[in-house]
């Protein structure tokens, strides 16, 4: 069962879902509510010519976290915002921090918006779950597949939560490596 925003606002008053800092009223639609775009982003270094990297994610002990250390860098968005060129992508976070853990009965979808979407933004590439249990800002994976680069600015409304209801209590709350994650 997917929450209403009335539904969402209870149980963020209740203390059942987390989110810090709280939307504002604005941010809410019928059935989401908006986060907005925190200032740090990593942004993949470039290739050297004659120089192939391959990922192996197949490999015992593979770390996500570990690897991306080495193929990005960090950037803080300027006042001016970030310039995001076509077919690029870049890692950022939500500036909202998200709790799950007080009500395992809750999970989480993170969607674009189709205001962004239909200039050719795309939010997250194809990890939308946001599992019973998280706590963390959400991970996005940015990438400009339109025409013309498109300007990001920190805060930003840059995506949206759907949050539905499970069917029963989970065994265990999401014990995934981004358990936790915020920006570096």
């Amino acid at each position: 069962m997917i929450l209403t925003d009335r539904e969402i606002q209870t149980a963020i008053n209740r203390g059942a879902i987390i989110i810090d800092p709280a939307p504002v009223e604005k941010a809410y639609s019928s059935t989401s509510a908006d986060l907005t775009l925190d200032p740090n982003i990593s942004i993949f270094k470039p290739g050297n010519v004659g120089i192939e990297k391959t990922i192996d994610p197949t490999i015992d002990n593979f770390n996500t976290e570990e690897i991306l250390k080495h193929l990005t860098d960090p950037y803080e968005i300027p006042p001016d915002g970030y310039i995001l060129n076509q077919t690029r992508l870049i890692l950022a976070y939500s500036k909202e921090y998200i709790d799950l853990r007080p009500d395992p009965k809750f999970a989480a979808w993170v969607e674009g918006k189709s205001s962004l979407s239909r200039i050719g933004l795309s939010i997250h590439i194809t990890a939308p779950t946001i599992h019973s249990g998280f706590n963390g800002r959400i991970r996005l994976e940015i990438v400009n597949q339109g025409h013309h680069p498109i300007r990001l600015k920190s805060g930003m409304r840059i995506c949206q939560l759907i949050f539905e209801q499970t069917l029963g209590t989970p065994d265990r709350g999401y014990l995934g490596q981004f358990s936790g994650q915020k920006p570096a």
